[in-house]
């Protein structure tokens, strides 16, 4: 029972950070019908956007993952404004290859600035476990999944609570219909590829300390993403979210009661029989937003 709890605990903190990522890409092919191919890439830049404001600039732990988060809204507004605003009416060949092209050039970037040598993140927390009874969980991983559980409630009442969410699922849903009320088509899309950059830059800065930083770390992160919108169905936010932490459970405990070394693979096994046995999702809806 006690594995069981531990595994269990390992899983909702990686689960949190993963729904974040999922939320990000659905949110961004949700509405504006763009497979987003810079998402593992952007995941990575809030991650070595926290070790260079914490570790290079010195600046506080905590701001340093906000303005992480904030330099990926912004960056994900510069993309969507330079590369994906230009191509509006392509056809979704092109735009693919436009983002192919984006990831490429940003991990060769990153590549380049920081070298192949994985970076460390420190952070203020003490490194001896908290110990709940039979389960031992370090003080980081708790912040990391108090912050993703905090964003996920922050991001369902940001699209069911404000007039901009609103605007927002209307643009998803009828986008000629939401002009004619007066809806800013261009700026709905600028802030849906901010916001869901953000997403993917806060995940990436939250999980920097807890894992080493590298240029690459954003090719099976983006694949996960990929495997989580599949996992809630395309478009579905709530799904998205729910998948995140069924991919995170399935990792960890197929690590912890079969083999460590089959980690990833398991969950690209469940990907493979939700798409043979509900290729809809598993919770796929009628509305595919909220």
């Amino acid at each position: 029972m006690a594995e069981f709890l531990q595994h269990c605990v390992n899983a909702l903190v990686l689960g949190g950070t993963y729904a974040l990522l999922g939320i990000g890409l659905t949110l961004i092919f949700g509405i504006m019908r763009v497979v987003n191919f810079t998402h593992g890439e952007l995941y990575t830049f809030g991650a070595y956007m926290a070790f260079v404001l914490g570790s290079l600039l010195g600046l506080d732990f905590f701001l340093s993952l906000l303005l992480a988060a904030t330099l990926g809204v912004a960056l994900g507004a510069v993309i969507e404004f330079v590369l994906l605003r230009p191509l509006k009416g392509a056809d979704i060949d092109t735009t693919m290859l436009v983002m192919i092209g984006a990831g490429i050039a940003m991990q060769a970037s990153e590549q380049l600035t920081w070298g192949g040598v994985a970076k460390m993140v420190p952070h203020p927390f003490p490194p001896d476990p908290l110990v709940f009874g039979p389960v031992a969980v370090a003080p980081v991983r708790l912040f990391v999944l108090g912050v993703a559980v905090a964003l996920l409630v922050a991001f369902y009442l940001l699209i069911n609570r404000t007039r901009l969410g609103v605007a927002m699922r209307a643009t998803f849903q009828d986008p000629d219909t939401a002009a004619l009320m007066g809806v800013n088509k261009g700026l709905m899309y600028t802030l849906t590829f901010a916001i869901g950059s953000g997403l993917a830059a806060i995940a990436g800065a939250l999980l920097a300390p807890i894992f080493l930083v590298y240029p690459t770390m954003g090719d099976l992160v983006s694949l996960k993403a990929f495997a989580i919108v599949i996992l809630g169905g395309l478009g579905n936010i709530a799904g998205a979210s729910i998948g995140g932490f069924v991919l995170a459970f399935v990792e960890e405990f197929g690590a912890g009661y079969l083999s460590s070394g089959y980690r990833d693979a398991m969950g690209f096994l469940l990907i493979i029989a939700v798409l043979i046995l509900r290729p809809q999702g598993l919770f796929a809806a009628k509305e595919r937003i909220g």
